[in-house]
């Protein structure tokens, strides 16, 4: 744990390698716009010399978004947090049943885009490792880590996408080395598992490194089979551009 440099981070079940809630940082970005981002932070208690670090993003879900700098808390660590009236990756909630959601062509979220800043930010002030950038997220976090995977398909060394869902047709314009890691439960009654089927299936034809791992019989809560999958970190982790 001290040999990384984490902006979010999971907290698996069985792992005391992790730090205590605690540890992490409360901070607040201010954009020059003032847009105001709420989110955790953890880095090393001490740096290294000549050391360069992972960076982890994570996203939180729907259900974690608030004001509080608290809520983000519930699943999977202390994450970045979207506010009440936002959303990583919005979706067109008038589509029809059985109708892909996502916009082909979305603008960028105002929470999703604040969170690019503040990743840029620590970059610079950070000795981060620049082919060590992870993203992850569950749920709409799910959703907003195949958009920033759509938008910047260089930067990240591994991405994994839990219970989420895109636009078929904007996977389809991208090419990208990330690693990718797709998980999501095959009866989920938030977020169809089908979005993510037809994302690997996409992302597999055009060539992306990308592996799939559906649960049968999980609902929405598919994060916490992912997380206490034996090699869930060590997968991310792995991973260099």
């Amino acid at each position: 744990m001290k040999q990384l440099l984490i902006i979010l981070v999971f907290t698996l079940v069985s792992s005391a390698a992790f730090a205590q809630q605690e540890e992490y940082q409360k901070k607040t970005y201010v954009s020059s716009e003032n847009d105001t981002l709420l989110y955790r932070e953890l880095v090393p208690e001490k740096l290294i010399l000549n050391q360069s670090y992972p960076l982890v993003i994570f996203l939180h879900g729907a259900g974690e978004r608030g004001n509080d700098n608290e809520a983000q808390l519930r699943h999977g660590g202390n994450m970045f947090q979207c506010p009440n009236e936002d959303f990583w990756a919005p979706r067109n909630r008038s589509a029809a049943a059985g109708e892909n959601p996502f916009n082909q062509n979305p603008p960028v979220s105002k929470a999703l885009s604040l969170v690019k800043k503040v990743l840029d930010e620590a970059v610079e002030k950070y000795p981060v490792d620049r082919n060590r950038i992870y993203i992850a997220g569950l749920s709409m976090g799910g959703m907003g880590t195949f958009d920033m995977l759509c938008r910047y398909p260089d930067l990240f060394a591994a991405a994994i996408p839990i219970c989420g869902g895109v636009s078929s047709e904007r996977l389809e314009k991208i090419k990208t080395k990330t690693k990718i890691r797709i998980f999501h439960g095959d009866a989920d009654t938030v977020v169809p598992v089908a979005y993510s089927r037809e994302a690997y299936k996409v992302l597999k034809r055009n060539g992306a490194n990308v592996e799939y791992i559906e649960y049968p019989g999980v609902n929405h809560d598919s994060w916490t089979s992912a997380f206490n999958e034996d090699d869930f970190m060590a997968w991310l982790f792995s991973k260099r551009k």
